[in-house]
């Protein structure tokens, strides 16, 4: 699945470097007009890479001309959002596909590509690698500025949160979608 001009590929660990900062790019732009300066500076408390996604070969990097235009994947594992450094938020305990939503993790877009269809390539490489795998669902944490694009996607809110942090809250919005198997159910 590639959309015009982009192409996409797992990310390995030399992708480190320039994930961190797209992720860096992301939170400092797209979060402006959502939230306050104190809570982006919070929100990067909790915000950020589980390296945990690109051992288990589930992160997706998206390209246009070997520039990386955005990033996001999918887990298996129990962890919800959280980068590593968030270790109270981790929980590595495998999901079971029968019963649990798979998740939707750590979605970022460097600002140079909003709106041109880069998170929702993103989504759809992991909702299609979840269906693949047997999941039902997928789960995710949104931010106020994921918000719309997950909306428009076809997600539902659960419920709001505020992740506590020591530099304040951080609004938060748990939402699911319903996945759709290669029958059609």
């Amino acid at each position: 699945m590639n959309t015009p001009h982009f192409t996409h590929r797992l990310a390995t660990e030399a992708d480190l470097g320039a994930l961190a900062l797209i992720m860096n790019r992301s939170i400092d732009a797209l979060q402006k007009g959502f939230l306050s300066s104190e809570a982006i500076a919070a929100s990067r408390l909790v915000m950020g890479l589980d390296t945990q996604l690109i051992t288990d070969q589930t992160y997706f990097i998206v390209e246009r001309a070997g520039r990386i235009a955005g990033c996001g994947g999918w887990s298996r594992r129990a962890t919800l959002y959280g980068g590593d450094h968030s270790t109270s938020l981790r929980d590595a305990t495998l999901l079971d596909p029968a019963h649990d939503p798979a998740r939707v993790r750590a979605m970022y877009t460097d600002p140079d590509y909003t709106r041109q269809g880069v998170g929702r390539l993103i989504l759809g490489l992991c909702e299609t690698a979840a269906a693949d795998s047997g999941y039902k669902s997928v789960r995710l944490m949104a931010t106020l500025a994921g918000e719309p694009l997950y909306r428009a996607c076809g997600y539902r809110e659960i419920e709001r949160v505020n992740s506590a942090t020591a530099l304040g809250p951080v609004p938060l919005i748990l939402m699911e979608k319903p996945l759709q198997s290669k029958m059609g159910t």
